[in-house]
């Protein structure tokens, strides 16, 4: 098979086969393609895009480039839950231990941020002790024991992905939603679970802007879920605001133990319910979302979520003082506050701009493989539409150093607006798309 041959075709805006589509995820995989004809067919594919029966057949192929994981050891129904990324999104460390902790076993593997969207690894590895690399064994023990594990990518798992992903970020072919979808499904197939749950951000601090992109990305995911046996749900939710109120690695794990506790609700506790009972009603765990939720929020005031946090803390190595002592967790030294220049009302949140200022305090990365500051980031304390007075504290910024808080600050006060007027928040959860 000629590979220039299929580059045409694409470029002709031609429907692949099969198997033109498994020679070209076997010639990545294997090294037999070179970057330059693997590129032009990546933006062939931006430019024509690829059918649903394309994008699934490609899905497939790069979830099977490499090792799978086999959960039929652990009992019961597996569900997973993916995000697309956004800031102060702390929901897994929430929801994770409250599915689980209901007999709905979560094994899931979470990546490190990338630019300003924290990535679940990072959180984890913030807690003192806590292991995220742990073995497929390891991990296959503990789901039957505790019923949740939360781990890195095991670097045997879509080595396709890896490659394309690689040169989809130095080519300017990421944004194609078939790429895309691929990329993320793939990797969730290759892991295992029996369902996912997708969590698809929308607005000015998400990847997809609008409403409409962030629906056909959702749509084409959900449809390959069902090519490949999988049950999957999406959930399109607004970040045109930070989710919770503690952007940075430490803050957001202390924001989700307080949100165990029955201490915090909100916009990040309301997601993070919503997402957990779509797992379960995956699972047939419970008949309605409704009634899903009221069961998670039970966990809650009982205190079985918390419990199930703790279990994972001690089973993979975290430190459990953070659970009851705050300064287990310290934070970076230099604190600044950012305080209201002038009286009105929240109107306007530039999200992306609020996850760059938490990126400029050392709390995310600006390259793959930068070290983070797990003390650093930023405690809010305003929403849309909140009304305030001149001098009043908007937000607290912690840092390493006092330049970088004092950049950091700059940064989040340009990316609040105010007027005289108030205004409605924007729709938490936008659309619900399933099979």
């Amino acid at each position: 098979m000629d590979f220039q041959d299929i580059i045409i075709k694409k470029r002709d805006q031609q429907q692949l086969t099969s198997q033109e589509i498994s020679f070209f995820i076997q010639g990545v995989t294997d090294g037999s393609l070179p970057d330059y004809q693997i590129s032009a067919l990546l933006m062939a594919i931006l430019l024509n895009g690829m059918t649903p029966e394309e994008t699934a057949v490609m899905t497939k192929e790069m979830a099977n480039s490499g090792a799978t994981f086999d959960l039929s050891s652990v009992p019961g129904f597996k569900v997973d839950k993916h995000s697309t990324g956004g800031v102060a999104d702390t929901t897994t460390l929430i929801l994770a231990p409250l599915v689980a902790s209901v007999g709905v076993p979560v094994v899931k593997m979470s990546g490190r941020g990338l630019g300003f969207s924290g990535g679940t690894i990072d959180k984890l590895e913030s807690i003192p002790g806590f292991r995220v690399d742990v073995t497929e064994e390891q991990a296959l023990a503990y789901g039957r024991q505790s019923g949740i594990v939360l781990m890195s990518q095991t670097d045997n798992l879509t080595p396709a992905d890896k490659k394309l992903y690689a040169l989809r970020d130095v080519t300017g072919t990421v944004d194609s939603i078939p790429l895309i979808a691929a990329s993320i499904m793939s990797k969730k197939i290759a892991a295992g679970a029996d369902g996912i749950v997708l969590d698809v951000k929308c607005g000015s601090g998400a990847f997809m802007k609008t409403q409409e992109d962030a629906r056909a990305l959702a749509q084409v995911m959900v449809s390959m879920g069902r090519h490949v046996g999988r049950k999957v749900t999406a959930v399109i939710s607004g970040m045109d605001q930070p989710l919770g109120m503690k952007i940075g690695n430490r803050l957001e794990v202390l924001e989700a133990i307080e949100v165990l506790k029955g201490h915090t609700k909100g916009d990040l506790l309301e997601v993070s319910l919503l997402l957990g009972a779509h797992m379960l009603l995956l699972a047939n765990r419970v008949p309605t979302v409704e009634e899903g939720k009221a069961l998670l929020a039970k966990q809650i005031e009982n205190g079985q979520g918390l419990a199930k946090f703790r279990e994972l803390l001690e089973q993979q190595g975290g430190d459990v003082r953070i659970l009851s002592d705050e300064s287990s967790l310290p934070l970076s030294p230099c604190a600044l506050e950012v305080r209201a220049e002038q009286s009105g009302f929240i109107t306007h949140m530039n999200t992306a701009k609020i996850g760059r200022a938490s990126q400029e305090t050392g709390a995310g990365r600006a390259y793959k493989g930068q070290p983070l500051d797990f003390g650093a980031g930023i405690v809010m304390e305003k929403r849309l539409g909140d009304p305030v007075e001149k001098g009043d504290l908007l937000a607290t910024v912690y840092s390493g150093t006092a330049e970088k808080a004092a950049s950091a600050a700059e940064i989040l006060r340009s990316a609040i607006s105010m007027g005289p007027e108030t205004v409605s928040p924007p729709p938490l959860v936008l659309e619900i798309i399933s099979e």
